[in-house]
């Protein structure tokens, strides 16, 4: 595989995996050439903590939330997080934010999901002065600022807010992302990239991928599953429209939302979740992120699925 300018991370915490138990394996990702770890913020481990171990545990890597939102906790907890985080990683850590979903957001959380695009570029502006060691909104002040500075990534999905991060995002992290969205979706972050007046090519742009170590026949049950549960979130769902898959989900959306899993899980669209999900054995993955990368991808957030007894040799053969 041709990975020139490439980055290479993994998610954190692995699947089925404690955090205490999660050294050896953080070690073996450095040791085995990995150049990122990213977390997520669902209804595992918040986003945070596994960064906080991994600092501990490495010495290299860069270690980034992928990403915690920005409703659930306001600018300057986010702030204080980050300097502690930059503090711990000695200047390897990245901020990723982003708007979320209204179910994570509003059902779980209990906070109106309200104008996304706004609390995001709004959250970025308070951000930036007080992460610099500067007075924030309200007199907010950090006792100390971070010795380097810490990049800010957005997570993306549809046109405006691809283009806010590549507007004011040092990055934008983009998920789910069918092979043939991707020119597409790369050329609205790029659009906002002009617009701001910066570099072509200049923000990163960052893809979690669910790799399933098995041929499409034996993992395509897995897949059906992660995608139904993901492209019924409102969210998704519309980000799927967007690009055009409307009419294919429809039934699917609807049947789930019945509480039909299983006939939702029959009529998830198969073609679009084999442009998704990175199926076979390592050289068949690699070649597919090989396609990804030449669309524009330019870190590769790995997400290894399969059960942790797997997951030692998994990890090695999906390094560089």
């Amino acid at each position: 595989m041709s990975d020139e300018g490439v980055r290479w991370g993994l998610t954190l915490p692995f699947p089925g995996v404690a955090l205490a138990d999660s050294e050896a394996l953080i070690r073996r990702a450095e040791e085995a050439g990995y150049d990122d770890l990213w977390t997520g913020d669902t209804a595992g481990p918040d986003g945070f903590t596994p960064l906080a171990l991994a600092a501990a545990w490495t010495e290299r890597v860069r270690l980034g939330t992928g990403i915690v939102n920005v409703f659930t906790r306001g600018p300057a907890v986010l702030a204080q997080h980050a300097a502690a985080l930059s503090d711990a990683s000695r200047g390897r850590f990245v901020l990723g934010l982003g708007a979320s979903s209204n179910v994570i957001v509003e059902r779980w959380n209990g906070v109106p999901f309200e104008r996304p695009l706004t609390r995001v570029r709004e959250t970025v502006q308070a951000l930036r002065p007080v992460l610099a060691g500067e007075r924030g909104p309200g007199g907010f002040r950090l006792e100390q600022a971070p010795a380097r500075p810490v990049p800010i990534y957005l997570a993306a999905l549809r046109e405006r807010m691809l283009g806010l991060a590549g507007e004011i995002g040092d990055g934008a992290f983009v998920n789910f992302l069918p092979l043939s969205a991707t020119e597409r979706v790369t050329a609205h972050i790029r659009a906002g990239e002009s617009r701001a007046g910066k570099p072509p090519g200049s923000v990163d742009v960052v893809c979690r991928f669910f790799c399933i170590p098995q041929p499409v026949e034996q993992g395509l049950g897995t897949a059906r599953f992660m995608f139904a549960a993901y492209a019924t979130v409102p969210v998704y769902e519309r980000f799927f429209r967007w690009l055009g898959w409307g009419e294919r989900i429809e039934e699917m959306v609807s049947a789930w939302r019945d509480g039909d899993r299983a006939r939702a899980l029959e009529l998830a669209p198969e073609d679009l979740i084999r442009e998704i999900f990175i199926f076979g054995a390592p050289a068949e993955q690699r070649a597919r992120l090989d396609a990804f990368a030449a669309a524009g991808i330019r870190t590769f957030v790995l997400t290894p699925i399969t059960p942790p007894d797997g997951l030692p040799e998994l990890i090695s053969a999906l390094a560089r």
